[in-house]
């Protein structure tokens, strides 16, 4: 038997102003993209962002995305990102959406001056989503560490 309630736990906090929704929902955009959006750029041949792992070497030696590079977030410095270019965005990801480590990544990175947006779903939906890998381990690679 189902039973109306007058109480809504969804409603409960009153949705935004659509323009404050709008303002919100731009802001997560700039920072965020997802595997499909990275994966289709890189299928048209885009090269106007450079892809980053931010896991740790071994992780990445294991498998990775063809065409990232390595950049263990608790490496990155000046010293460590002396010789990539502020002119082009950085996409950062990790393992899954369980991980971090990009977050962590992005955090660092915008803090020296670069644009950083997160692959959102990592490494992990990127294969999903039917994405190549390569590595020592590639498609044998466990979907997370």
């Amino acid at each position: 038997m189902t039973t109306t309630s007058h109480f809504s736990l969804v409603l409960e906090t009153p949705a935004a102003k659509p323009e404050e929704a709008y303002h919100h929902f731009l802001t997560k955009l700039s920072v965020e993209t997802d595997a499909a959006d990275v994966r289709l750029d890189l299928q048209r041949g885009q090269q106007s962002f450079l892809l980053v792992d931010a896991r740790s070497a071994q992780d990445f030696e294991e498998c990775h995305i063809p065409g990232a590079i390595n950049l263990p977030y608790r490496k990155i410095t000046a010293a460590s990102t002396a010789h990539l270019s502020k002119e082009k965005p950085l996409i950062v990801y990790c393992w899954s959406p369980g991980c971090n480590a990009a977050t962590k990544a992005a955090v660092r990175l915008s803090a020296l001056g670069f644009q950083v947006k997160e692959m959102i779903g990592g490494l992990e939906y990127w294969r999903r989503e039917g994405g190549e890998v390569e590595g020592t381990l590639g498609e044998q690679a466990p979907l997370v560490n």
